[in-house]
């Protein structure tokens, strides 16, 4: 099968590559419906995080089950299936809780911009649709997969309520599908915080009723003024950088509470500081499972439509471009084709 392959910064490779193959009675195989380029992604290929060695990339995934392992039952080959960038048994302690990204069997994906992917633990990880839905849903459902059920989380960390203000710090795919997560939980105002303006269209259009271009400590005294002087009930932060965790920390009321879920690099949290904020502060790797079977719902009913985060479509072989466009900020999020 081919993939893409990341060998150091910046260099991207669409390469052959071993067939993938039952490794455990829990995997499953799939092939690839369609696939996609995240923003996480950027971190090595900026060189942001080390690459020590070439290995495959990718871990958000749509796909026909071409076979399964010999204790998998709930999906079966030929059914279109979704699943989360961290696969789990969806049966030990941590996923009844609802964390089924901190399962004990938790495996991270990291394969599937490629044809064909193992899914480890398939049994508590993939959900089949109803059918094969008409391809125009394939991007939304490709979005539940990561983006949509990060923005989600983030949402419900930040305890986004009817009738609330929520702020999202951030304007990439996360950030966006966090507006719509926010509109959906009942929010009456959505201040989104971007500085450009296709995304800050793309931000109004999911349920957007405010836009703020200032960044940093600037950006955290606009919201001060315009929620009163006291801040926002709920902050959704979807960055990972220090200066997003100072804005939304320092955005947030007395009270209200911050969700982050963009991947910290260099980030710290002065502990007095928070103290005496009075700031409810909860975030990680987004427990996208739990909200599987009700995201697939709202896409196939046309409730929402997080698959608009993707505005350049290629063939998976021009994977390479994919990076490259959304590094450069040419593009928001590729989808890849097979």
């Amino acid at each position: 099968m081919r993939g893409a392959v990341i060998h150091a910064p910046g260099d991207i490779r669409f390469e052959t590559l071993q067939d993938p193959k039952i490794l455990k009675p829990t995997d499953a195989i799939i092939r690839t419906a369609v696939t996609c380029v995240c923003g996480s992604d950027l971190w090595p290929y900026r060189g942001v995080e080390p690459t020590d060695h070439a290995h495959p990339m990718g871990h958000e995934y749509v796909g026909f089950v071409e076979e399964v392992g010999s204790d998998v039952t709930a999906v079966k080959p030929g059914q279109l299936v979704v699943g989360s960038f961290a696969t789990s048994d969806n049966t030990c302690a941590n996923c009844r809780n609802g964390f089924q990204s901190s399962c004990l069997n938790v495996e991270f994906m990291t394969t599937c911009q490629a044809d064909y992917v193992r899914i480890p633990n398939a049994q508590g990880t993939l959900v089949a649709t109803d059918g094969v839905p008409d391809e125009k849903f394939w991007p939304g459902l490709l979005a539940v997969s990561d983006v949509m059920g990060t923005g989600w989380w983030a949402a419900e960390a930040a305890e986004v309520k009817p009738g609330s203000t929520a702020v999202v710090v951030g304007d990439g795919a996360v950030g966006l599908c966090a507006v719509i997560a926010a509109k959906e939980l009942g929010a009456e105002r959505i201040i989104a915080m971007s500085r450009h303006e296709s995304r800050q269209n793309l931000a109004r259009e999911f349920g957007a009723t405010d836009i703020v271009t200032e960044r940093g400590e600037e950006g955290a005294a606009r919201i001060k003024e315009l929620t009163g002087g006291i801040g926002a009930d709920s902050v959704l932060e979807c960055v990972g950088t220090q200066e997003s965790m100072s804005q939304a920390l320092h955005s947030t009321r007395p009270g209200g509470n911050v969700g982050f879920v963009g991947v910290p690099h260099e980030v710290a949290v002065d502990g007095q500081e928070l103290f005496f904020s009075h700031i409810g502060l909860r975030g990680g790797p987004a427990p996208v499972r739990r909200y599987l079977p009700d995201l697939i719902d709202r896409v196939l009913a046309g409730a929402i439509d997080p698959g608009k985060v993707f505005d350049l479509t290629l063939p998976l072989d021009q994977v390479a471009e994919g990076y490259k466009a959304m590094d450069e900020r040419r593009a928001i999020k590729t989808l890849l084709t097979p």
